[in-house]
């Protein structure tokens, strides 16, 4: 079961809102019901969130995303269309059961940091306890906890005047972790802050999200924040979802031109993972296969690299062709085999220009292995370079093909 889902949702301000949405089924545009005094916010938006995941929602000022997220935690009800919080239709539910879901299943993270400026620190980061009814000293328990979360450990009696921005912002982090919902709305929620700090809360989060679990819906204006901490990304325009996916998958195949011209300068190099491209090995053979076996797999596979596999299924090394031509005609008995620990490997997760750190050190492919050393696909050098190809040159992509031996 998805943790959020909205179905066909529409908010249109003025009177008589069910007009404008009929005649937004039946084809009029969003400057038709402007000139009826009618204001369409979101038109038609679908999606669903998966329990444990970071679903950003990006668009420019006006896109309707803000509006968005406050039909989501049931500040606004939608002129039509549903809301699915669990198994509760957040859209029809009334008064206390309303309240309760608030309460209880759903915290938010404001962008201006929403502190109360006469209670401490460790006083904002307990308020949503203390509105459920925790008593004292448990609420203050938890607080010190989602304080230390955020490392902000023993500035609980300090006021919130004595702190950063970045500091500030995460006390709303803190609160909303401990309230103890499984789900975290975040509304531009580090918009406001520095770039140094931002990126830091960026990471944080990233962190956080990694040990705890959280069902996250991100908004943001801003599309590196979006490509980086997203593991789905909804791009709206215009009140409408034009393109919902991964990053790597709404960069490599965007919806339509909107999209296309949006991403064109995004750095691919800092959201492409090795996931995203590698391949499955041509052929794998394991430790006791020898010379003239090893040759028979690279000629009926037409590759110049063998993977070799331990018994236990874990990367051993590789074999060049030029090295098993040579045990062949030398009449050896073993395989002059390129240890683990001479082949470059990185894990799924790691970044594309993290890659080519590896890749330059080493002339065999880039093998992928999960933690358990198990080899889950290769990237050859030709793929490094077609991956980095539409990737700007700048950053640690810059000379990528000079990273790897290759000239023009």
């Amino acid at each position: 079961m998805s943790s959020i889902t909205a179905t066909n949702l529409y908010k249109v301000f003025g009177r008589r809102p069910d007009r404008g949405v009929r005649a937004l089924q039946q084809g009029s545009t969003r400057d038709e019901l402007r000139d009826q005094g009618l204001t369409a916010a979101v038109i038609d938006a679908s999606f669903s969130v998966d329990p444990g995941e970071i679903f950003v929602v990006m668009g420019l000022s006006g896109s309707g995303k803000s509006t968005l997220i406050r039909m989501v935690n049931g500040l606004l009800t939608p002129t039509s269309g549903d809301v699915v919080i669990g198994d509760t239709n957040l859209t029809r539910a009334k008064g206390e059961a309303l309240r309760r879901v608030r309460r209880e299943r759903v915290s938010m993270v404001f962008q201006h940091f929403a502190l109360l400026p006469h209670r401490t620190v460790g006083e904002n980061a307990a308020y949503a306890l203390e509105i459920q009814g925790m008593n004292s000293s448990d609420r203050q328990k938890r607080a010190e906890e989602a304080l230390a979360m955020v490392d902000l450990g023993g500035w609980g009696g300090s006021m919130p005047d004595e702190l950063s921005g970045g500091m500030r912002q995460r006390v709303g982090l803190a609160r909303a972790l401990a309230s103890g919902t499984d789900i975290m709305l975040m509304d531009e929620a580090f918009s406001a802050l520095d770039p140094l700090i931002r990126r830091g809360m960026q990471d944080k989060l990233v962190e956080l999200q990694d040990r705890l679990g959280k069902t996250i819906l991100f908004i943001t204006h801003d599309l590196n924040e979006a490509m980086r901490l997203g593991d789905r990304i909804a791009m709206m325009r215009d009140g409408r979802i034009e393109q919902i996916g991964t990053a790597e998958q709404i960069l490599d195949d965007p919806a339509n031109n909107y999209v296309a011209q949006f991403v064109q300068d995004v750095d691919r190099s800092r959201v492409i993972t090795a996931e995203g491209i590698m391949e499955s090995p041509p052929a794998v053979i394991g430790t006791g296969t020898g010379p003239l076996a090893a040759q028979k797999v690279m000629r009926e596979t037409q590759t110049g690299w063998l993977v070799v596999l331990d018994r236990d299924r874990r990367l051993a090394g590789m074999v060049r062709e030029e090295d098993v031509a040579v045990a062949v005609r030398e009449k050896r008995d073993r395989l002059p085999v390129i240890g683990r620990e001479a082949v470059a490997s990185v894990g799924p997760d790691t970044l594309l220009a993290d890659m080519f750190r590896e890749a330059s050190d080493a002339d065999s492919p880039v093998a992928v292995v999960d933690d358990e050393g198990k080899v889950l696909g290769t990237v050859p050098h030709v793929t490094l370079l077609a991956a980095a190809a539409h990737t700007p040159t700048n950053g640690a992509d810059t000379g990528a093909a000079e990273q790897l031996g290759v000239t023009s």
